[in-house]
């Protein structure tokens, strides 16, 4: 890619635009917002290639599919929070929860399990918190890959997990749900 190969970007997001969008629509709740966020990563993946090449020579094929990944993953989840911040600061009020018009199959396993709540709950979540809670969770990205995606010491990222649990307890304790 740092070659300008276009086969190898196609490769890229053939290999990565799933997960990410998978990210992007559970930080937004919003299909159409998720698509252009992983559109902008992987532009900026082909802006900066030469770039990321430079700093991580070419290695093992594992080894620097694992970090290209982990740098996607960050690149998303900051992008899905800046949108997510420019939303707010324009309308003045809290992002509003927008319903997808085209159900995912994660939403209708979500509905038939009875989880429509949590993931409601989740969104309420302030991005930081929703950003961890979505990774590990819903990627199950272990913290230390979770915490590289955000730009994160592991530290800092428990932390932040652990306020997250505990915001999603509360609400889910003020909506009377015993989990």
């Amino acid at each position: 890619m740092a070659a300008r190969d276009p086969a190898a970007l196609r490769e890229a997001i053939a290999r990565h635009a799933g997960p990410l969008h998978r990210i992007a629509w559970r930080m937004t709740g919003d299909s159409h917002e998720a698509e252009d966020i992983v559109q902008e990563a992987m532009l900026r993946l082909w802006n900066h290639a030469p770039r990321l090449a430079a700093r991580h020579p070419a290695g093992s094929g594992a080894a620097s599919t694992l970090r290209l990944s982990g740098w996607l993953k960050r690149v998303v989840t900051n992008l899905a929070i800046d949108r997510l911040r420019l939303a707010r600061r324009v309308s003045g009020e809290d992002v509003p929860e927008r319903a997808d018009d085209t159900p995912l199959a994660d939403v209708r396993i979500e509905a038939d399990q009875g989880d429509g709540s949590t993931r409601a709950l989740v969104m309420a979540l302030p991005e930081r918190q929703r950003a961890a809670i979505v990774l590990t969770y819903y990627e199950d990205l272990p913290n230390g890959e979770a915490a590289a995606a955000m730009d994160m010491n592991i530290k800092a990222f428990e932390s932040l997990l652990h306020r997250a649990r505990a915001g999603l307890r509360q609400a889910f304790a003020a909506q009377g749900d015993a989990r």
